[in-house]
């Protein structure tokens, strides 16, 4: 039995528990936690490319995969605030899966404000800030959240690692008094800022130094811990976060019953970034190692992972919608370290794992991106035909140089306008010859084209 499984099976016994009595919340306890909560030292943090906007007038949502640093951007924000003189009983941050406050009911969420008031009086007639973790664990807080808004003078941030649950209810029940934005892991040049690795121009020694450390991303991805765990740390880490992603955010929330065909199509996706899906083709596979499954499940779990922000499924570029839905959509995880939990040599595929990296580079700025499929393909557009992009690890064969001379070429024909890029790491000087827009891997992971 593999660390994995023995960490699925550890937590899947780990489920909150079931009893005859269920002892509420009561403002006891929320008093408790929210005092706890004030008197805290507030935990360094590293500043991060995104910024947690202040002053909007907006319940301000903050979505994305979990332990991607969402939490992190509150205690940073709530610096900010104390640098601005805004005193500490002002703010209060509440993760919302902390077992104090669990089960914390529709009804409980009204203690929370009030007890505040009761602990900081002075607060009252002031503005409070209030920063929300993990909010889908607490039942009706998009309409408790409209509320406060409405009546109070309240700041509101919170946070989940739902796209589907924070989007909907944020956008339905606040109607326009909300704004959410995206947190993804760490990128390329957050990862050298929290290793303390400059970008020098024209120096030689920091490209060498520069060109190592995609290689160290590529490997082991943006998840802040991760970044800054010991190397021997890492794998265990990381099977430690799939399996709590797999349990809380898909098998609890979803109330997923066939978890061990739920566990196999996450090791399939982890392991097959920057792959074609075709629903089809995975759903025999899986019907020949002895899962009774059905299609319409497999796109039901499919859907399970994208919402929970482990995998995005990228659609083909094609005018029609139609051709869009019957093409197999290429799959990219959410950070290149993830796959390491389900590779025995973290090193390996570092080709698909530079794609996903550009991929996740771009989906940070532009949502509506695609891959194009010919006799050769292109690995990245976007819908106005103003750029695309293939990536190739190694260009220093003869063979994959004229591939993708091919692929830049079919590019330009289709695209006349466009701004077309090859991404590489290793090569040949020779290879790049004719080669119009290539440019180095730890170039473009930096934005500098």
């Amino acid at each position: 039995m593999g660390n994995f499984e023995r960490l699925s099976v550890k937590l899947s016994f780990q489920k909150r528990p079931t009893c005859d009595k269920i002892i509420p919340v009561n403002s006891d306890n929320i008093k408790y936690v929210i005092r706890q909560s004030v008197e805290r030292n507030l935990p360094q943090s590293v500043e991060r490319e995104i910024k947690l906007p202040i002053g909007t007038g907006k319940v301000v949502g903050l979505a994305g995969v979990r332990r991607a640093g969402k939490t992190f951007l509150f205690f940073h924000a709530m610096r900010g605030l104390l640098e601005r003189g805004v005193s500490r009983d002002r703010m209060l941050y509440l993760n919302f899966e902390d077992d104090r406050l669990q089960p914390i009911r529709e009804g409980d969420l009204d203690l929370v404000l009030r007890s505040f008031r009761e602990l900081y009086p002075e607060s009252v007639g002031e503005r409070v800030y209030l920063f929300l973790d993990e909010v889908q664990s607490a039942p009706g807080w998009e309409l408790w959240a409209r509320r406060l808004h409405d009546t109070e003078d309240v700041e509101i941030f919170v946070t989940g690692s739902s796209s589907q649950l924070l989007a909907r209810d944020l956008s339905t029940a606040l109607r326009g008094r909300s704004i959410t934005l995206e947190v993804f892991p760490l990128s390329f040049k957050e990862f050298l800022t929290f290793r303390s690795i400059p970008v020098i121009d024209a120096s030689a020694d920091n490209e060498s130094l520069l060109r190592s450390a995609v290689v160290e991303y590529l490997e082991w991805g943006g998840f802040p811990e991760i970044v800054l765990a010991d190397e021997t740390m890492r794998p265990l880490i990381l099977e430690e976060y799939t399996s709590l992603m797999l349990y809380r955010d898909i098998v609890e929330r979803y109330g997923v019953r066939n978890e061990k065909l739920m566990r196999e199509l996450l090791r399939h996706s982890f392991r097959n970034t920057a792959s074609l899906l075709n629903v089809s083709k995975l759903h025999r596979d899986l019907m020949s190692q002895g899962y009774q499954v059905s299609k319409n499940t497999l796109f039901e779990y499919l859907g399970y992972l994208e919402d929970a922000f482990l995998v995005f499924l990228l659609p083909i570029q094609e005018a029609s919608i139609r051709k869009q839905a019957h093409n197999p959509k290429k799959l990219h995880v959410i950070d290149t370290g993830l796959v390491s939990a389900f590779k025995t040599h973290p090193g390996r595929d570092l080709g698909h794992r530079l794609e996903t990296a550009i991929f996740l580079h771009w989906r940070r700025r532009c949502k509506s991106l695609f891959y194009f499929a010919s006799d050769v393909g292109i690995d990245l557009c976007d819908g106005e035909g103003q750029e695309f992009m293939n990536c190739c690890w190694d260009l220093a064969h003869a063979e994959t140089v004229h591939r993708e001379r091919r692929a830049m070429a079919l590019g330009r024909e289709r695209w006349p306008s466009a701004t077309g890029r090859l991404v590489y790491h290793e090569y040949q000087q020779q290879g790049l010859d004719g080669i119009l827009g290539a440019i180095p891997a730890w170039r473009a992971l930096l934005g500098l084209f």
